[in-house]
């Protein structure tokens, strides 16, 4: 995608691919006006590291600069032994899950500004998340708006067509409320009987949430043998079929991989063809699926949400369906972006699949307080801050 960007933008720069091939001398062979090109994947590997990292380079630029969100990762810690005189970082989404995120990001591109981990988390970070500090969120902001260039779609796609969102709350049947109910309790019961750290107790938590919310898209992905019907996939057979009889194509959005296979099985029963994409999926194999969509080959697009929810034009789709609500709305905004961008000809609907009287719900009320907290500090991005163990378990145990 950068390589053709830069040919269309950009055309006196070289691209130069940083792949396999011989890198130190790669490395050794760049003229002026020639930009290397590489990936994350590769960055984060040792050897590759050391050879960039012994570089002093004009300018460095990270792309959905989010990937090095996390300090703890291989992939950021590689990019901050980057050296250049010139630094940016692009990203649509600044904050996804805590600011501690956001912290990470500016000790990339200025280190020391936010000051060390420890005093970010006792100036900013915790008086923010956890008692809405106004004070605390005006000084932060006051401290990083001078090195943020922010510009939504509004202003600078005046072009684009209209986004609708809805969300469509489907309702359970009878037999699929009774084993949801059963998990629940059955969770309850035994995180009270657990007698774990309160390091294991959140991660068990964690892993309770993970359940009830994969039960909510279909009770198979919990228990296999399972007889019933899924409500969520018959909605969704309503709604795709109603898309097709009026010459529509949809993106199809899940978290889960094997959710995602359920409705493969589905389409695949009903002839209807598609399109498919999750992080398994190699590079040139995810263009030609992507190339074949855009060409008209395929009704649907079934992608997951973390391998297809940045850096994809599928402007051949007008509507998107969510199949499950993510704790973070931004991301699903980024994947909703897929087809919701430059070259769209036409409005673009949006769905939300949100089972009823779950913990589907609950999520999504979380989504409000996220963007209001998001706005109020960067003005349009988003952020989910920590949930400590009570507050998870708050999600679980009220109905």
């Amino acid at each position: 995608n950068w390589v053709s960007e830069m040919q269309r933008f950009a055309p006196t720069l070289k691209p130069v691919q940083f792949g396999s091939s011989d890198r130190a001398k790669v490395i050794n062979e760049l003229k002026p006006f020639e930009m290397m090109i590489c990936s994350y994947g590769l960055l984060q590997q040792e050897e590759v590291s050391k050879l960039l990292a012994s570089v002093e380079w004009q300018t460095i630029v990270l792309d959905e600069a989010q990937f090095i969100k996390n300090f703890a990762t291989k992939r950021s810690q590689a990019a901050m032994k980057l050296q250049g005189k010139f630094k940016l970082i692009t990203t649509g989404t600044p904050i996804e899950n805590h600011l501690g995120e956001l912290w990470n990001l500016f000790r990339f591109i200025n280190p020391g500004l936010l000051g060390s981990l420890e005093s970010f988390n006792k100036r900013f970070a915790n008086p923010i998340e956890r008692v809405q500090d106004k004070h605390a969120r005006h000084a932060l902001k006051k401290l990083i708006q001078p090195f943020i260039l922010r510009r939504t779609k509004s202003q600078v796609l005046e072009e684009l067509p209209p986004r609708t969102e809805i969300i469509m709350r489907v309702e359970l049947g009878l037999e699929e409320i009774a084993f949801y109910e059963a998990l629940r309790r059955d969770t309850i019961d035994k995180l009270n009987d657990s007698e774990a750290t309160a390091g294991q107790k959140h991660l068990q938590v964690l892993a309770a949430l993970m359940k009830l919310r994969r039960c909510c898209c279909n009770a198979h992905l919990v228990k296999p043998d399972v007889k019933f019907a899924s409500a969520k996939l018959h909605v969704f057979g309503e709604i795709v079929n109603e898309l097709m009889s009026n010459n529509h194509k949809a993106l199809v959005f899940s978290q889960f991989v094997d959710h995602l296979q359920i409705i493969k099985g589905f389409l695949d029963d009903r002839e209807i063809s598609y399109q498919y994409l999750d992080g398994s999926s190699p590079a040139k194999e995810r263009k030609k699926r992507v190339n074949a969509f855009q060409a008209g080959k395929g009704d649907v697009f079934l992608i997951s949400l973390k391998a297809g929810g940045t850096g994809l034009n599928l402007t051949a789709a007008d509507y998107v369906i969510h199949m499950d609500p993510w704790w973070n709305p931004a991301v699903e905004d980024q994947a909703s972006d897929r087809a919701h961008r430059l070259g769209q000809q036409r409005p673009v609907t949006i769905y939300r699949l949100v089972a009823k009287d779950t913990i589907e719900e609950k999520i999504v009320e979380l989504h409000h307080h996220k963007r209001d907290l998001a706005d109020s500090l960067l003005e349009g991005s988003d952020m989910s801050g920590k949930m400590s163990t009570d507050e998870l378990l708050k999600l679980i145990s009220s109905h």
